[in-house]
């Protein structure tokens, strides 16, 4: 019994259950200072990340996160739960694309992976935080332009990133690199074929949202 007699009633949470991402990057420095960042500014989210063994190779990757996906309701360390989400993040790289892009986008689609993929390299998702991106860009391009873009941290030699400066201190810069990437994407038939171009910003906006894609 409760005060004056009423009876006590269990709280409950208006919360939804919070969705289980896994993603796999291919950079061991400035995809993951990136999303660990990321993580820990959503604090609650349950994020597991995790850094492919293949060098930027994005066929390695993929089988990497699907194996992940296969063992996690049978692994302690994954406590012993599917993933809601599971996503590589890939980077086309220009001039010369992967040669396994296409099969390991293939690959994922079938196994039930997502990929948030970036042309020429992740590098464009965050210099979109801090300044419009136009024209052909090569890998190297990108890196030298965010390294010249004062705000994160970021050079070419180490690939730190600073992710509270990427953020800002209003945090509206995500908003604003979200609005750069859609105006890339919007008109192209092409899809990820299109320099520059990136979708990184979906995936973003999912762990934001702690939600799967509808």
């Amino acid at each position: 019994m409760g005060r004056r007699g009423k009876p006590l009633r269990r709280a409950v949470s208006s919360r939804s259950e919070q969705r289980r991402f896994l993603i796999y990057c291919e950079g061991e420095c400035t995809e993951n200072h990136y999303f660990k960042g990321l993580k820990h500014e959503l604090k609650s989210l349950p994020v597991t990340i995790c850094i492919g063994s293949g060098h930027g190779e994005p066929l390695s990757l993929v089988r990497s996160a699907i194996k992940h996906k296969e063992r996690a309701a049978q692994s302690a360390a994954d406590r012993r739960t599917p993933y809601d989400e599971v996503w590589c993040v890939v980077d086309v790289e220009a001039p010369r694309p992967h040669p396994s892009l296409d099969q390991a986008v293939r690959l994922a689609r079938q196994a039930g992976v997502s990929v948030a993929l970036s042309n020429p390299c992740f590098e464009l998702w965050l210099l979109l935080h801090l300044k419009d991106v136009r024209g052909y860009q090569t890998s190297a391009s990108v890196q030298n332009l965010l390294e010249k873009t004062a705000g994160c941290g970021y050079t070419t030699q180490r690939k730190h990133l600073d992710y509270a400066k990427l953020r800002g201190s209003d945090g509206g810069r995500h908003a604003k690199a979200k609005e750069r990437a859609e105006k890339l994407r919007r008109g192209s038939d092409i899809g990820h074929r299109t320099n520059p171009w990136t979708d990184v910003d979906i995936l973003v906006e999912l762990l934001r949202q702690g939600k799967v894609r509808p």
